[in-house]
């Protein structure tokens, strides 16, 4: 008997411009993505490309989520900084709210939350910052999942509090020994040869195993896969993803 594969979704970040200047190309990728997360203002986005971005994904059943994220256009929310639990609680229910009326006018509404950037990776092993995104989560209403890194503080909290959790791997994205993100700044932390890519996704989907930078081979076991939209020929190497992912009996579906 064949064994049963886990369905995965697709999600990629999106709208992630401001003003004149865009980064991402949104109209391509919510043809092949099951999950947009949105950035909702405060690392990348404005309230014009919030409202496309929720219009084009309701058009084609693609999921919404709110990305959230530490206040730094200057920095595309990729420098760490240090927010009170309080502020930061306040700062993530701001940008679930703001998020959700472009939704629901657009006829679909936010059916998750995902940290972007350095809050992203301070909410692996933050507590305190993990909690008040929790909090933040919890007064913007609703149950909604919290998407992320396996084995993460951000989970652990998010379990406490009854929210869902849903797993999060990379496709483009070098892994530690320990199964965490090689930051950004070490050489090989991004990868970028497609062919990679695709035979990593699959392998993370089929075998729940990915390899570290360093060589050894970790355990992801995920229901999301993330293609970042901001890499160079994104919608392309997404697409390539999917189609590898069917041809290897992985079901491609949103899981919100």
């Amino acid at each position: 008997m064949t064994p049963m594969v886990t369905p995965m979704d697709l999600n990629a970040d999106l709208g992630e411009g401001f003003g004149r200047w865009r980064l991402t190309d949104d109209d391509a990728l919510l043809s092949v993505v099951t999950s947009a997360n949105v950035a909702c203002g405060f690392h990348a986005g404005d309230p014009s490309t919030m409202r496309w971005v929720c219009e084009r994904a309701a058009e084609r059943g693609v999921r919404v989520g709110a990305q959230v994220s530490y206040r730094d256009l200057a920095g595309f929310g990729r420098r760490a900084m240090d927010v009170p639990p309080d502020e930061l609680a306040d700062e993530i229910t701001y940008q679930i709210g703001a998020l959700r009326v472009f939704a629901r006018a657009a006829g679909t509404d936010v059916t998750y939350v995902k940290p972007h950037g350095a809050l992203y990776n301070r909410v692996v092993t933050d507590a305190e910052q993990a909690e008040a995104v929790v909090s933040g989560v919890l007064r913007a209403g609703g149950a909604l999942p919290v998407l992320g890194l396996p084995g993460s503080r951000l989970h652990e909290a998010a379990e406490r509090a009854g929210l869902p959790v849903v797993a999060e791997a990379f496709a483009d994205r070098a892994y530690t020994a320990l199964g965490t993100l090689v930051p950004r700044r070490d050489p090989g932390a991004v990868v970028l040869d497609p062919d990679t890519v695709v035979a990593r996704s699959v392998r993370i989907a089929r075998d729940a195993e990915v390899s570290a930078l360093t060589g050894e081979d970790v355990a992801v076991r995920a229901r999301s896969l993330c293609v970042h939209g901001d890499t160079p020929g994104a919608a392309l190497l997404a697409r390539r993803v999917r189609e590898a992912l069917s041809a290897a009996g992985v079901a491609v579906e949103a899981f919100a």
